[in-house]
């Protein structure tokens, strides 16, 4: 890697082991306004008809000082087509629905279940819910624990389809010094719970540290030196990338954000052989990594401090 801080060896750390997860097209949001949105978790999903059209749909859970949210994104890429349905705080509390949306030639149903969901700290469900997108009577996304009172709720001549792939998920967490989050690096691997640390003691270096599920598997001391970098991990018996810019918490504004990058199948030659050595990725690189392909399952998580 060229002028890149890096803080380790070339060794990883081995999490679990599981099966692997094929290359996929990879999106991820904007920043929002952070003022407004006290937590925001973005998930991305490659779906497929059996026909082979092909969708990109854009899951936004939010949670704010008035309640939580929900959107949903529709995209087909080949038809430049693009549907919506946001569900606000203020409806949020019917908690269960559907709607119809018409997008070009496709028909395009969304259901939800959301009134026995439970939530951790994040503004998206852990479990007891659904939510699910059927497009031209196929049923291509399928989120949740509830799937058999989904198919209760729908006619029998849906065709039930595979073919959705987790892409990535963006999770803006707020915090003093502690962030958590979890990922799926793979299709039907575990769940991982992720927690990044900051410790910073009155007169001490900082010291970034990344667990998971409880083990630590990238610490960085003296961060304030080293406010960039990139280590390798193995989760699930998959190399994953470890990018983290902590810049802004030490020389940003007041209120400054960490962004951290845990990306598969990417190579740190391919990030880093474009031009642009050394700089600050957590704006347009986050932005660039939108636009290519083949690239595995993202996490960005966008720590901001809480002073």
């Amino acid at each position: 890697m060229r002028d890149f801080p890096s803080c380790f060896g070339e060794n990883g750390v081995q999490i679990a082991d599981a099966s692997s997860s094929s290359g996929t097209t990879l999106l991820t949001s904007t920043t929002p306004n952070i003022k407004n949105t006290q937590n925001l978790v973005t998930c991305v999903y490659q779906c497929k008809l059996h026909s082979s059209s092909s969708f990109i749909i854009t899951i936004n859970w939010s949670k704010n000082l008035m309640g939580q949210a929900l959107s949903v994104e529709i995209n087909e890429p080949t038809s430049q087509s693009l549907s919506m349905l946001e569900i606000k705080s203020s409806l949020f509390s019917k908690k269960r629905g559907f709607k119809t949306i018409q997008m070009g030639s496709n028909s395009i149903n969304i259901l939800w279940d959301l009134s026995c969901a439970n939530f951790s700290s994040s503004p998206e469900p852990i479990e007891n819910y659904y939510l699910a997108v059927v497009v031209n009577k196929e049923l291509i996304l399928v989120l949740g624990d509830m799937e058999k009172e989904l198919h209760k709720k729908m006619n029998y001549s849906i065709i039930s389809s595979k073919n959705s792939v987790f892409v990535s998920k963006t999770e803006h967490v707020f915090g003093k010094k502690l962030y958590s989050t979890t990922a799926q690096f793979c299709g039907k691997g575990q769940v991982h719970e992720i927690l990044i640390e900051c410790d910073a003691n009155p007169g001490d270096d900082p010291v970034l540290s990344i667990r998971i599920d409880g083990k630590i598997v990238l610490q960085v001391k003296r961060l304030q030196w080293k406010f960039r970098g990139n280590y390798t991990i193995l989760v699930d018996g998959l190399p994953v990338e470890v990018y983290w810019d902590v810049y802004s918490w030490f020389f940003g504004k007041l209120m400054g954000n960490g962004v951290f990058l845990f990306q598969t199948c990417l190579s740190a030659e391919k990030l880093w052989g474009s031009g642009q050595p050394g700089g600050s990725w957590s704006g347009p690189l986050v932005k660039d990594l939108g636009q290519s392909c083949g690239l595995g399952f993202s996490l960005v998580v966008f720590a901001w401090k809480n002073e």
